[in-house]
């Protein structure tokens, strides 16, 4: 049995301690995927962009065929009275989601208005930015016709599973995935960015994958600051070749990659930019 962190989930009116049953065998999340999610994080007593997050969640159901039952303000609520059940300087998770629990006219279909919502708070320590490895893999991000790419969606996380697995067994921390044109979405678990001759770039969100919270935040952030900001079409020979590569996103939010494939790098002025920036507005 997995060893969780300290982890507290709301659900139906009240906050239960641990790794909580939240679905029936039956539910239609259980055995046909009508899930979705968020993720926030909590860490040096702050909560940036916590708004964003809450109301992207409600999004992200709409775009699943669901329909929410709690606004972003209230979700904000609740997150905040969670909050208060562990130390004010925990590094946390933030997790609120909605699934489908009954069918519609068909089984395969989630009945709008038949829908389970939580949210999980669970002890989740940051990363220190010390770098991590990347290589190329041959799994793509697919279309919005393919499947529900405007949501955060726990059905979009298997393809990212196997770029992740690929990589870890070839000795690499994360792969970097490909949009159907062959050309780079972003990393299995993040958002990726390059940097060339002082200018950062990072693929453009062309709806093949989530353009992340923190993505937008850092591209804001660095124009701000009077720095260069790209977003367009990346190759995989751009990113071989760049001056910088780093990634954003949730779980470790800037942070600087130091090898691709059998190539050293080293953290690099704009990563260190970012970062910095990100860290001042987490705080302000």
């Amino acid at each position: 049995m997995a060893n969780w962190s300290q982890t507290w989930t709301f659900q139906n009116g009240e906050w239960r301690e641990g790794n909580v049953p939240i679905m029936g065998v039956r539910s239609h999340a259980t055995w046909l995927g009508s899930s979705v999610f968020d993720g926030a994080r909590a860490f040096e007593g702050v909560t940036p962009d916590l708004d964003r997050h809450c109301n992207r969640v409600n999004a992200s159901a709409k775009a699943l065929g669901l329909n929410p039952t709690h606004s972003g303000e209230d979700i904000i609520g609740i997150v905040r009275d969670g909050l208060k059940k562990f130390d004010k300087q925990a590094e946390l998770y933030i997790r609120p989601m909605y699934w489908g629990e009954g069918n519609g006219p068909s089984a395969v279909l989630a009945d709008p208005d038949d829908i389970g919502f939580a949210v999980s708070i669970y002890v989740a320590p940051m990363p220190a930015p010390n770098g991590f490895s990347v290589t190329t893999t041959p799994f793509r991000r697919p279309r919005a016709d393919m499947a529900p790419v405007d949501a955060k969606a726990g059905c979009l996380y298997p393809n990212p599973g196997r770029a992740l697995a690929y990589a870890r067994q070839r000795g690499f921390d994360n792969g970097i995935m490909l949009d159907p044109d062959g050309n780079v979405a972003e990393l299995a678990t993040a958002n990726v960015w390059l940097v060339k001759d002082g200018v950062a770039v990072t693929p453009a969100a062309n709806g093949t994958f989530l353009a992340g919270i923190t993505r937008l935040r850092v591209i804001a952030l660095l124009r701000e600051a009077g720095m260069m900001v790209e977003e367009r079409i990346v190759t995989p020979d751009e990113v071989l070749a760049a001056d910088e590569i780093f990634s954003t996103g949730n779980a470790g939010k800037v942070q600087p990659i130091t090898r691709i494939n059998d190539r050293q790098l080293q953290p690099g002025p704009v990563f260190r930019k970012a970062r910095a920036l990100y860290w001042e507005f987490a705080h302000a």
